[in-house]
């Protein structure tokens, strides 16, 4: 996973790191998985941004992939948040049945995905003179 000095590899230390996940809904879920996402619970939704998770978005292709997207200031801060939340610990366990091969919470148990090209940063790299 990206992070544990607060570093992001294409930044420095005061970068936002960005971090992309994936899932993989069982395909008979994927209407379940749609409709609980589309009310989540409000006391998730200030649990996730509580936690320090910002501009967060997920994506379900027709097969079932998912990729979730956020941004934070530190996902060891952010990750241990959610693991000691009562919510999301239940939150968690409401989801835990939709998806595929899942052995323990999705949210900690997800496959980071590593980031090789961001724009801005190869903008600012460009742009920065020699």
């Amino acid at each position: 996973m990206i992070e544990s000095t607060g570093q992001h590899p294409t930044g420095g230390p005061d970068h936002v790191t960005r971090v992309c996940f994936r899932l993989q809904v069982a395909e008979q879920h994927m209407d379940a998985y749609r409709e609980r996402h589309a009310t989540v619970w409000p006391a998730m939704l200030r649990a996730i941004a509580g936690a320090g998770r910002r501009n967060y978005s997920l994506f379900l292709d027709d097969d079932g992939l998912l990729i979730g997207y956020y941004e934070t200031d530190s996902v060891a801060d952010a990750d241990a948040a959610l693991a000691s939340s009562e919510v999301a610990a239940a939150w968690e366990s409401h989801m835990q049945d939709l998806f595929d091969g899942a052995t323990g919470r999705a949210d900690q148990t997800a496959r980071i995905l590593p980031e090789v090209f961001n724009l801005e940063d190869q903008l600012a790299a460009a742009d920065a003179p020699d």
